[in-house]
């Protein structure tokens, strides 16, 4: 077959540019023919990067070191915004972070997140919060010379209990926001919260809700303690408020006496 023939074969066969700048004599030995040039259109293969490492350790381990990595509240802030070991936080609509007076000598811990708390990321809000409000005024105190946090920073769905894994993976957290802030006191409000600071959880008597003593990851000395009901539970059940009066003496009895 003649270069002709040959030319007219390709162009019935589709093709319509030439690839080369010179043109190949496909009947001339191979060796003799020059080097095939590679097509400029032909893609560039790039080796592929690297998928990032899988996190190492259990969510728990992981929160240990996030933890202990930050420095102060704002870092301890960005660390629990950054944490992806708990599935509540893609289940949560906001991150609800301490909130008041760092410098003070007392550290309210309520328990998990509710509704209004989620849907604001403040801690204490709603219904919940306006009794506490209502509570600190009538021994002399406001919310801003305190600082407040829940126990974790995320709500359960639907305002469940938080399971054991969960406030596992959360306590850490917790434990160093107490441990930076240095806090002289903490009050405790209901059993979630007073079950993950104490082994023993609320006091069930009456008679036994004074000042307790729980020992923190990074402070040498323990910290007096005192358990009151939930909020949410005050506002449905009235009479539980007699407790939280009690309890709320003592605290204003232990701020005098510094």
């Amino acid at each position: 077959m003649d270069d002709f023939a040959l030319l007219s074969l390709q162009i019935e066969w589709g093709a319509d540019e030439a690839l080369d700048l010179d043109p190949i004599g496909r009947l001339r030995p191979a060796e003799t023919r020059p080097t095939e040039a590679r097509p400029a259109s032909a893609p560039v293969v790039r080796p592929q990067a690297a998928p990032p490492e899988a996190p190492r350790g259990t969510a728990g381990e992981r929160a240990l070191i996030a933890a202990a990595s930050a420095g102060n509240l704002d870092a301890l802030r960005a660390a629990i915004l950054a944490f992806d070991g708990c599935p509540l936080r893609d289940t949560a609509t906001n991150t609800v972070f301490a909130e008041g007076d760092p410098e003070s000598d007392t550290l309210l811990i309520g328990d998990p997140p509710g509704r209004d708390e989620d849907r604001g990321g403040h801690p204490f809000a709603g219904a919940d919060g306006q009794l506490l409000d209502e509570m600190l005024i009538s021994v002399g105190l406001t919310r801003s010379s305190l600082l407040l946090t829940p126990m974790m920073p995320w709500r359960p769905p639907g305002g469940r209990p938080p399971s054991p894994a969960e406030v596992a993976i959360c306590l850490p957290f917790l434990h160093r926001l107490i441990a930076l802030t240095k806090p002289r006191r903490i009050m405790v409000f209901g059993g979630s919260a007073a079950k993950a600071m104490l082994p023993q959880g609320m006091p069930r008597r009456r008679g036994q809700r004074g000042w307790m003593e729980i020992s923190i990851p990074g402070l040498a000395a323990p910290l007096p303690v005192l358990c009151l009901p939930g909020l949410a539970e005050m506002n449905k059940t009235p009479p539980l408020r007699k407790d939280a009066w009690a309890g709320l003496r003592l605290l204003r009895r232990a701020i005098d006496a510094d």
